[in-house]
């Protein structure tokens, strides 16, 4: 018995490392909040028909699954493009949902969801990562219901980014 406790303390502090990111707790937390913007992407009330004035430069970008990785925004002749410098991009299907919060209009980041791109909204740009490329769409969204700050659902960008999958 004392062997599977200890076991479990020495799993919960591998788990942290540091970077809320990876703790279980917040890998949770992003999972629920992803899903919860999914719900509001459903409505279709809020999505946003160009890319947000602020998503420039480099930016925030989360595959739901793993670790914010920063992102590189560009102008395209067909609207934005983002190059994803992180891991866990999907190929195919795949898309890249802009979150802009909605009572302080402030674009937040980008999630990449691994499931079939949302028929009918309008397409703000791609998310590319190598050779593969999804497409790009804009929401806005309650931020309270969708991130803590104990567990935001974008860490911040350093100078070494890494993204590691939040399973501990």
């Amino acid at each position: 018995m004392r062997y599977v406790a200890l076991m479990l303390v020495v799993a919960a502090m591998a788990c942290g490392g540091g970077n809320p990111e990876n703790t279980f707790v917040c890998g949770l937390e992003s999972t629920v909040g992803a899903n919860m913007v999914l719900d509001q992407l459903r409505t279709g009330a809020k999505v946003l028909t160009e890319p947000p004035p602020d998503m420039a430069g480099r930016i925030p970008v989360r595959v739901v699954g793993y670790g914010t990785s920063p992102g590189l925004v560009a102008e395209g002749p067909d609207g934005a493009i983002v190059g994803y410098e992180g891991e866990g991009f999907p190929p195919e299907p795949g898309f890249g949902l802009a979150l802009v919060e909605d009572s302080a209009d402030v674009f937040q980041g980008i999630l990449i969801y691994e499931i079939r791109p949302p028929s009918g909204y309008p397409e703000l740009g791609i998310v590319a990562a190598g050779e593969h490329a999804i497409p790009l769409f804009g929401l806005r969204v309650t931020w309270a219901a969708v991130s803590s700050a104990r567990c935001p659902l974008f860490g911040p960008l350093g100078e070494d980014d890494t993204s590691t999958p939040e399973t501990g």
